[in-house]
């Protein structure tokens, strides 16, 4: 009776704070967003090869009167809308960002709508393609804003700039736009935002996280070298499998063991591939790491300590050379500009409710939304509730984890998402481009003491 009791009452506050924002301008572009969604989720891309998905933005974008440039960074477009709404004063540039890619993952969630596309990724494997961490969302979300934008000029003036950004996945692709020229070729933002859809909130909320948001990202491919041989003659041979089991056991001791309790370090192999048959000992064995951190100095010691543990791994079995460990892919955390975070609070309050938006901890995913903020751009990343609040609701009462990103079961509960997505957007995208670009810095630089940036 009791568990009944919780059910009923989560249930009951989720959705009170969980009813997407209704208005005019919302639901005149909610079914073109919506449309939008439904197709880049049955056609999602890999990193990289957004060609198709990033053609279908740009087009609608272009449609709506922006000057829109395609292939920046590679599949990358930048859409830009001047408005001047004659005022006086020079208005802000406002860049707000979406992601194109999609992940190699197998969908099963039973959608109607369900991606059952197939590719060859980079490595030239036949994968499954699913948008399983809200990209999709991400840009039907940026669509309805353009519009409304687009339709309401007497309510802002200035600079927006919209990005479609390729490769995030990959943490690849905020460097390949900016080493094409994001920012010598465009103008340069006062200010970045970017918001990122999940289940840790029920859909209709939004979390604020001021300062440290999220963790460094470092990714390794490490190549362990053996002597290949019979199976049943192992005395034979120098096992690479044995080698990286002993190495992904010893790498588990550097958060544990080395790293300063309370210090926040993550070593993940996330794949081994050795081997074609089971009575083969093969040549190699590779395996792939994700680790995380906050701190420099931290990060620098994590990844010392994986170096030095898997070439002492090898040399302790006799390996015939070193192993090869190879920096793959790496970011910096990225880190909101506590004034910009303080502003925007009150206008997500005003927008949907003060109930409706929280505060959240920092967390340990990562993303290269921090190349754009570590060019002197102030930014403000923000996360969308993504989670039907019913088994929200009832997930919480029973203690568990609803699916997350980058799970194949990820499916955001779209109608009351993509709405509130729309709705905060919109609502900071007008606060941030009323007044003078100068207005808007002076505004951000005399705000409350950031906590002590990275």
């Amino acid at each position: 009776m009791k568990l009944a009791k919780l059910l009923l009452l989560a249930s009951l506050v989720a959705a009170a704070c969980a009813q997407a924002p209704a208005s005019k301008e919302i639901e005149a572009v909610y079914p073109d967003a919506r449309a939008l969604y439904v197709d880049l989720h049955q056609n999602p891309e890999l990193s990289s090869h957004e060609t198709q998905t990033a053609a279908k933005l740009a087009s609608r974008l272009r449609g709506l009167g922006y000057e829109v440039t395609e292939h920046v960074g590679g599949t990358g477009i930048v859409a830009i809308l001047k408005n001047d709404g004659g005022k006086n004063g020079a208005g802000s540039t406002v860049m707000l960002r979406t992601e194109l890619d999609a992940l190699p993952v197998e969908e099963k969630t039973g959608l109607a709508y369900a991606s059952k596309v197939r590719a060859k990724d980079d490595a030239g494997h036949d994968v499954p393609v699913m948008h399983a961490c809200g990209h999709d969302l991400h840009m039907a979300s940026i669509l309805g804003t353009a519009e409304i934008m687009a339709h309401s000029k007497d309510t802002w003036h200035g600079t927006l700039m919209l990005i479609g950004q390729p490769a995030e996945e990959t943490i690849s692709g905020a460097k390949g736009m900016l080493d094409d020229g994001l920012l010598t070729r465009f103008p340069k933002p006062d200010v970045a935002v970017a918001l990122h859809v999940g289940n840790l909130l029920p859909a209709g909320m939004v979390g604020i996280t001021p300062g440290v948001l999220n963790t460094n990202a470092d990714s390794l491919r490490i190549t362990i070298y053996g002597k290949g041989g019979h199976g049943s003659a192992p005395h034979t041979a120098i096992d690479p499998i044995v080698i990286a089991a002993r190495t992904i056991l010893a790498l588990q001791t550097i958060a544990s063991r080395e790293v300063k309790p309370g210090e926040l370090a993550v070593v993940t192999v996330g794949y081994i591939q050795a081997g074609t048959k089971n009575n083969i000992i093969p040549d190699q064995a590779e395996l792939g790491l994700t680790v995380r951190t906050r701190k420099v100095e931290v990060r620098k010691q994590v990844l010392a300590a994986i170096a030095r543990i898997t070439k002492a791994e090898a040399e302790a079995a006799g390996a015939p050379r070193p192993p090869l460990i190879e920096q793959r892919e790496a970011t910096d955390l990225v880190y909101n500009d506590p004034a910009l975070a303080q502003r925007l609070r009150g206008v997500l309050e005003a927008a949907l409710g003060k109930e409706n938006v929280v505060t959240e901890e920092a967390h340990t995913a990562s993303e290269d939304f921090s190349y754009f903020v570590e060019q002197g751009i102030p930014g403000f990343y923000f996360s969308l509730g993504g989670a039907d609040p019913g088994k929200f609701a009832e997930a919480k009462a029973a203690g568990t984890m609803l699916p997350s990103n980058h799970s194949s079961l990820f499916a955001p509960d779209v109608d009351p998402a993509l709405r509130t997505g729309i709705a905060a957007e919109v609502a900071v995208l007008r606060n941030l481009l009323n007044g003078s670009a100068e207005e808007l810095r002076k505004t951000i630089a005399a705000g409350p003491a950031a906590q002590s940036a990275p």
